[in-house]
């Protein structure tokens, strides 16, 4: 039995991450994505936003999110960190909003099993506006 975390599990050359889709906040609408062999070392924060929109676009099973415009990377949790309420997204940190597409992953903290929101950043803005959901009302 070992004592190695899932985050160190996985050399940083070959890291996993969830990549969760948001169609819609207010009805709590995602799918998560998950990618396999990503190098945290050379990819950027621009590169993983294309590897996901392209694998929205090509990958079966998508066709509800083809026509979400998927623009903002947010920082949802890292593996073994605290989890938000929120099923979705975390709207406090606006500070984990990953807007630097030049940044490699790793420059930001990531580790294999780290997850992100990926989705449209003015229905985020709107949504933080006024959080309630379609299960709220």
């Amino acid at each position: 039995m070992s004592d190695l975390l899932t985050s160190e599990a996985k050399p940083k050359t070959s890291a996993t991450l969830t990549v969760r889709i948001i169609k819609s906040f207010t009805y709590r609408t995602e799918k998560s994505l998950v990618l396999h062999d990503v190098n945290l070392l050379t990819t950027t924060v621009g590169q993983l936003k294309e590897r996901s929109r392209q694998a929205v676009q090509t990958q079966p099973g998508w066709k509800p999110y083809k026509n979400v415009q998927l623009d903002t990377l947010k920082l949802y949790t890292k593996a073994h960190g605290a989890k938000t309420s929120n099923l979705i997204i975390n709207l406090d940190h606006d500070d984990w909003i990953l807007n630097d597409d030049e940044k490699t992953l790793e420059e930001l903290g990531f580790e294999n099993e780290t997850e992100v929101s990926f989705f449209h950043l003015a229905d985020y803005t709107a949504f933080k506006q006024n959080p309630e959901t379609s299960w709220d009302c």
